[in-house]
């Protein structure tokens, strides 16, 4: 871990205020290309966390293990990935069988690896920690808070504990609620949805046979993903399930008996008899975007630049997205000794990014409106959607490989 120079006297190529999952693989992604990354988070981060299992899990897309693995954070993570192989979308209501019109993803038809991998989280942050901590070219500063100066000259970082560095550029990866976004006057709109997202995960008695389900449902999609067996648990799946905020509030206080129940009547039998484990998680839904991604030498990244409805299941993989383009753009600035925070360059990674991003937001906002209702004539017309959509290989290889990032690196 570098000390970037003396203590009275700190510099950084780069600075990412959030060592979230997107900040965290910016860091190491930039430092694994030479630079030199300070890192700033207000909670401390072990590089040997690690916590049981929580019950919640990331989807990461292919083009996403891609940006991981050239941060060298994938092959740290201390358990190994479940691939997704296939995905069945279908459509029905609480308690009734599904559609007969579904629509079916099978990897094959993308002439690919996996669409994707499951990755618990508690093993994602174990390997990102250990990446931070073990890097020559990064320091870790946390806990600690930051205030933020930014000249055409430089950036000023001043630290809680009475320290400065001086950096090319500072990364805001502080989330939805950025309070560096905010004090830079970057503004942003939000879209509730008056939805809760509940997050948790089951054993079950059958096998997934590594498909993912994404069934719609008048109160929100529910998706059953398929997780790698750990010790005790041959079969596991992540539940991600969307319902109205007055009934997900009831369901989370439900017993676990009565609860499982309730993930038994929207996933159906095929899994064979269900356990809920570890912690059930919840959050409000909403979609955010930033008027603006970049200012003087100020780049945003992941949630504080752009959040989205989970019901594609894109939210982090938008946000590596962001990670691979801003990296690319700035270790090749590097690599000629330019400016790390000019305008030109954070104007070519806005230019990259907001139109991917916008374009997943209203997707998304779209998709949203249109399955989680129980009107009848909207029912029948995005059944026969799903199954028109089904039958055109050309078209559904496109949205498979929108799904599994453009990167265009291997995913062997």
């Amino acid at each position: 871990m570098s000390d970037l120079g003396s203590a009275s006297s700190l510099s950084a190529d780069v600075c990412v205020v959030g060592a979230g999952p997107v900040g965290a693989t910016l860091a190491c992604r930039l430092a694994a290309a030479g630079l030199k990354v300070a890192v700033v988070d207000r909670l401390a981060l072990p590089p040997l966390e690690h916590s049981d299992f929580d019950g919640r899990a990331y989807a990461v897309a292919a083009g996403s293990r891609a940006v991981l693995e050239a941060a060298g954070v994938w092959r740290s993570l201390p358990l190994p990935a479940g691939p997704i192989m296939n995905i069945r979308v279908s459509d029905g209501r609480v308690g009734r069988p599904a559609s007969r019109l579904h629509l079916h993803f099978d990897h094959r038809e993308a002439g690919t690896g996996p669409v994707g991998w499951m990755v618990e989280a508690r093993c994602l942050r174990v390997a990102l920690n250990a990446q931070l901590h073990a890097s020559p070219n990064i320091t870790v500063f946390a806990p600690a808070e930051v205030v933020v100066d930014r000249s055409d000259r430089s950036a000023r970082v001043r630290l809680s504990d009475g320290r400065c560095l001086e950096a090319q550029l500072v990364v805001a990866a502080d989330g939805r609620a950025s309070r560096i976004r905010d004090e830079a006057g970057i503004g942003v709109t939000r879209t509730p949805y008056n939805q809760m997202g509940i997050v948790t995960a089951i054993a079950h008695e059958r096998p997934h046979q590594q498909t993912a389900l994404e069934h719609f449902l008048p109160g929100g999609p529910f998706a059953q993903l398929p997780m790698a067996p750990s010790a005790g648990e041959p079969n596991l799946s992540a539940i991600v399930w969307t319902e109205r905020t007055p009934l997900a509030e009831r369901l989370l206080r439900l017993a676990n008996p009565i609860f499982a129940r309730e993930i038994l009547r929207r996933l159906g039998g095929h899994l064979g008899a269900i356990r809920p484990i570890g912690r059930r998680w919840s959050y409000s839904l909403g979609a955010l975007h930033a008027h603006h991604y970049v200012s003087t030498r100020l780049a945003l990244v992941g949630d504080a630049a752009h959040g989205i409805h989970p019901i594609a299941g894109q939210g982090l993989n938008l946000g590596f997205r962001d990670v691979e383009a801003l990296a690319s753009i700035l270790s090749a600035a590097a690599l000629q000794g330019a400016d790390l925070g000019s305008d030109r360059l954070l104007t070519d990674y806005q230019r990259q990014r907001r139109t991917d991003n916008m374009a997943m937001l209203m997707a998304t906002d779209a998709l949203d409106r249109l399955f989680s209702t129980d009107n009848t004539v909207l029912r029948a017309g995005r059944d026969v959607g799903i199954s028109a959509v089904n039958s055109l290989h050309g078209l559904k290889r496109r949205f498979m490989q929108a799904a599994m990032g453009d990167t265009g690196a291997s995913n062997a």
